[in-house]
């Protein structure tokens, strides 16, 4: 049996009055699987997230973490406090999360060492390149240990090395029971290991399901996501 740990139900959404973004979009997350939101450049997901987030004050929405979930969210561009270094972010994260000191040290220095940071541990993020700031981002997220992941575009900036270990560390998290958003554009790799897809045009929810489900709705059986992907996005744009 399906436990939900987030319901989102958007009426409309947007950046003013007469701005709205995203409309009647509804979807939910459950335990233990990854969702995969995607869609062309400017299609709303993005104010999708923030509207998840509580970031747009131009909202009409319902958003319910359940029984007070956790969260973690990794944006597609680092944040980070200029005069902390990477340590001290992670230790103001884990004293946030009331995580204790012998947890917070062992966590730290695996995902540390997992993403080769340890020569830059006491430097500051804002120095960093931007696939180093995409770490320290990751590295923060899997520290606490959130109940749902909400990841914009984790791949960018990423080498090779440090896609396969963010991978390997969203199954585990999946393992454990973490749900798991996440915003991409790299569909042959969200095809390999999302359990569910959200695609999204035009501020709406055109298509969501499994793999396969969204090939029946592409009426492209054995394709790959991509190509369902672009059918249907082509099928609003001839139709709207």
């Amino acid at each position: 049996m399906k436990q939900t740990l987030l319901e989102v139900s958007i009426q409309d959404s947007g950046y003013g009055e007469n701005h709205k973004i995203v409309e009647n979009l509804s979807f939910s997350i459950n335990r233990g699987e990854i969702v995969g939101l995607i869609g062309p450049n400017g299609a709303g997901k993005s104010t999708t997230i923030k509207t998840i987030l509580g970031l747009l004050e131009n909202t009409n929405s319902k958003i319910d973490f359940i029984n007070n979930h956790t969260y973690a969210y990794i944006p597609e561009r680092p944040v980070f406090y200029d005069e902390l270094t990477l340590w001290e972010h992670l230790d103001l994260a884990a004293g946030v999360m009331e995580i204790d000191e012998v947890q917070f040290n062992e966590r730290a220095m695996r995902l540390v060492r997992l993403f080769h940071m340890e020569n830059v541990i006491h430097k500051l993020p804002s120095t960093f390149s931007k696939g180093m700031q995409q770490k320290v981002m990751l590295i923060t997220a899997f520290l606490i240990k959130p109940d749902i992941y909400i990841i914009d575009e984790p791949f960018v900036g990423l080498d090779p090395m440090a896609m396969q270990d963010f991978l390997t560390l969203i199954e585990l998290e999946k393992q454990r029971g973490a749900g798991i958003l996440m915003s991409t554009h790299v569909l042959d790799t969200a095809e390999k290991v999302c359990d569910r897809f959200l695609l999204v045009t035009n501020g709406k929810l055109r298509a969501e399901g499994t793999l396969e489900e969204i090939r029946i709705k592409a009426n492209l059986p054995g394709s790959a996501l991509l190509q369902s992907f672009n059918k249907i996005v082509q099928g609003v744009m001839t139709n709207e």
